[in-house]
């Protein structure tokens, strides 16, 4: 997956994360089904920003950025730990 595939990605997430909000303000959606939702993207959006960091990092040390892989979420939710 390329940089602009991610970006592109992000941004989807990104607009779901506010129809969800939208979706709880107007009783569209349960609170705790817009919890849940919620933690499924902002999971799938930390993995996306592991990736571009990888990436980035793989560029500035001379290597192919496609070599990086998306980490797990439990590899990638542990740093905040």
């Amino acid at each position: 997956m390329d940089d602009r595939t991610i970006h592109q990605q992000i941004t989807e997430l990104v607009a779901q994360e506010h129809e969800l909000r939208s979706a709880l303000q107007a009783g569209d959606v349960s609170s705790a089904e817009e919890r849940g939702k919620l933690r499924e993207a902002e999971e799938s959006l930390d993995q996306l920003w592991d990736l571009l960091r990888q990436r980035q990092a793989k560029r500035d040390a001379g290597l192919d950025p496609d070599e990086a892989g998306e980490r797990p979420v439990s590899e990638v939710e542990g740093y905040r730990q």
